[in-house]
């Protein structure tokens, strides 16, 4: 049913990069671009509600250097391919027209006197890359982040830095010592933990990884993925290229979403492509792309092997009611970061759905990869023949001449995976592989053969929840936040919220369910308040704790043990920052929540999907 409000996730495309509070100067009713943008764009940024695209508003906060991008390299490229240079142009202009240019040099201000500029590598890690260990867990014990659970009631903001022109944060931090290293306005950033000043700033080519802190060359090093698909090494001590390589397969195609990871003398590289955004355009030959694993040589950056989700798509037969042909497989791409089964050699990841005709069996699945070969070693599908790309809206007579429901019975419900598998022990000290849907299914899968062992289902599932972008482990309990953002695929009630399942027997443990905070003033500052307020980034473990977030912008954290709520912080609206640039703080999602150095790092603002958008990253101490 809604949940083909998914549709726009295509303007995730200026998810990639979308603006900070900037000054917009009231654009001219004769611009030229104006014309453009009513032809182009209006039909789905102008009715964000049912398209998930971002609104007018955002987008006139863009840079323009990222707008370009977005239109000539990223996903709405094939939205944009039937503009001219000139309309390109005129499109540009318009939606910048009045803009306050931000300084090309905005983090001069931020960096730190000479003597707080020192990076101690020799320090303890706390959150050392987006899992927190091979198994991706997304647990800290109490030294790791220099924090306990009692101390959690006394949290208070340290300190908040602003980014330019953009409004959608999301990325994750790592600590080693007294420094947090963070992917952010195109530049990777080493932070002094306690004051937030750069200690270095290494321009990083656009990128939300979350570095992962691994031993290169003999160096501490960060490792982590740009746009562009260009797999960094960075000295964690200066800032310095160590080395860049391609990490794209041997095709050429795909990006790196979610992130990397680092196991021995391996990076492993997830790619994302797919189609789903090509093929909403009627003349696209739909459609092409789907996901892969690159392993790298961690020294040298030369690739080892790659894994393919499927074969190259081939001309199926098949026409659009346009007369354009029709290409496939294609689509199960993965957006998650991979996860270590160091027992059995082996990468775990999800992946995401088909985007055109035929169907594989590696299409919102779990998939194990032998790690010296790269070979399958098993895969569960959690849903067969989920076919949908952004050709399909709420109904069939309403979708574009691409969607796949035109060329076999059925609709695909864009339930993928986007949460990591976890590695844990179960009953009778067998481990188990744990991963969440966005079906709000979670899933606990025998680690040696793939097989369900049980599963869990919150609600009827939605194309932006159930379980969104991340779960966590405490080593007895799982803990899926749901995000639900509107009614279930069966239009049932949804069910945003956090819970927390038995990994042993999945039984549930304890909920939390999640209700809008609409009253005065905040209900106007949250964006689509009566539907944005659930559980939707990756939460993380610290000691006894559970640390989350809402798509209303609190920091809720939660006894692991009974779900009692111990601390809640607000961040939504202005914040004041450090670093001079002004700040607003909004959805908190994806990737955003970090801990380390006796401080908690939340990305707060997200502008995509219809949520509250933001640029602040805030640092989280106890009082004294």
């Amino acid at each position: 049913m809604n949940m083909r409000r998914s549709l726009a996730w295509m303007l995730l495309g200026l998810t990639l990069a979308t603006a900070s509070p900037v000054a917009v100067a009231q654009t001219p009713p004769d611009h030229p671009g104006l014309a453009v943008y009513n032809r182009a764009c209006a039909a789905c940024h102008d009715n964000p509600g049912a398209t998930r695209a971002a609104t007018l508003p955002v987008l006139k906060g863009t840079a323009p250097a990222q707008l370009r991008t977005v239109l000539t390299e990223g996903v709405m490229k094939p939205m944009a391919a039937g503009l001219s240079a000139e309309e390109l142009n005129q499109l540009i202009g318009f939606l910048t027209a009045g803009q306050q240019a931000a300084p090309v040099a905005w983090t001069d201000a931020m960096i730190c006197p000479v003597e707080r500029r020192v990076v101690n590598v020799w320090g303890p890690a706390g959150l050392s890359s987006f899992g927190g260990d091979p198994k991706s867990t997304r647990r800290l014990s109490a030294r790791q982040a220099g924090l306990k659970t009692q101390q959690m009631k006394d949290l208070e903001i340290a300190w908040a830095i602003g980014i330019p022109q953009t409004q959608t944060m999301g990325m994750g931090a790592t600590v080693l010592g007294d420094t947090a290293f963070v992917n952010a306005g195109g530049r990777l950033l080493a932070l002094d933990a306690a004051t937030g000043c750069a200690k270095w700033v290494y321009d990083a080519g656009g990128s939300r990884n979350t570095p992962v802190i691994a031993e290169i060359k003999g160096k501490k090093s960060l490792v982590f993925a740009n746009s562009r698909g260009e797999v960094h090494v960075v000295d964690a001590a200066t800032g310095q290229l160590v080395w860049k390589a391609d990490g794209k397969p041997a095709n050429g195609v795909g990006s790196v979403r979610g992130g990397v990871v680092v196991h021995k003398d391996l990076i492993i590289v997830p790619i994302s492509a797919s189609g789903v955004g090509t093929g909403a355009n009627p003349t696209f030959e739909c459609c092409t792309g789907h996901g892969a694993v690159v392993a790298l040589n961690a020294t040298t950056g030369s690739k080892l092997w790659e894994y393919h989700t499927m074969k190259e798509a081939e001309y199926t037969g098949q026409v659009n009611s346009r007369g354009v042909k029709q290409r496939g497989p294609s689509g199960a791409p993965i957006w998650s970061i991979p996860t270590i089964d160091e027992k059995r050699n082996r990468v775990i990841v999800t992946t995401g759905e088909n985007t055109s005709h035929p169907a594989t069996d590696t299409s919102d699945a779990i998939i194990a990869i032998d790690l010296s070969t790269g070979k399958e070693a098993w895969k569960y599908q959690a849903m067969a023949a989920d076919v949908w790309n952004l050709a399909c809206a709420a109904t069939k007579d309403k979708s574009g001449p691409n969607c796949p429901w035109f060329f076999d019975n059925g609709q695909g419900r864009d339930f993928d995976f986007g949460a990591q598998a976890i590695v844990a022990t179960g009953a009778g000290g067998k481990d188990v592989i744990l991963a969440g849907q966005k079906s709000g299914h979670v899933w606990a899968l025998d680690a040696d053969t793939g097989k369900v062992l049980w599963s869990q289902r919150v609600g009827e599932g939605t194309a932006l929840g159930g379980v969104h972008w991340g779960i966590a482990t405490d080593g007895s309990r799982v803990f899926a936040p749901i995000n639900d953002p509107f009614p279930g695929a069966e239009g049932g009630p949804p069910r945003p919220g956090m819970y927390a399942f038995d990994i042993k027997s999945g039984k549930p443990a304890w909920s939390h369910v999640a209700r809008p905070d609409c009253e005065g003033e905040r209900g106007k500052l949250v964006t689509n308040c009566k539907e944005k307020y659930g559980y939707s980034v990756a939460p993380l473990v610290v000691d006894g704790a559970l640390v989350s977030g809402t798509l209303d912008g609190k920091i809720v954290i939660f006894d692991a043990k009974s779900g009692k709520v111990l601390k809640q912080i607000d961040t939504i609206g202005p914040v004041k920052t450090s670093n001079g640039v002004e700040g607003k703080g909004g959805s908190i999602e994806s990737h955003g929540i970090s801990a380390g150095a006796g401080m908690i790092f939340v990305s707060s603002g997200y502008g995509s999907f219809g949520q509250s958008p933001g640029n602040v990253l805030i640092a989280l101490k106890p009082k004294k």
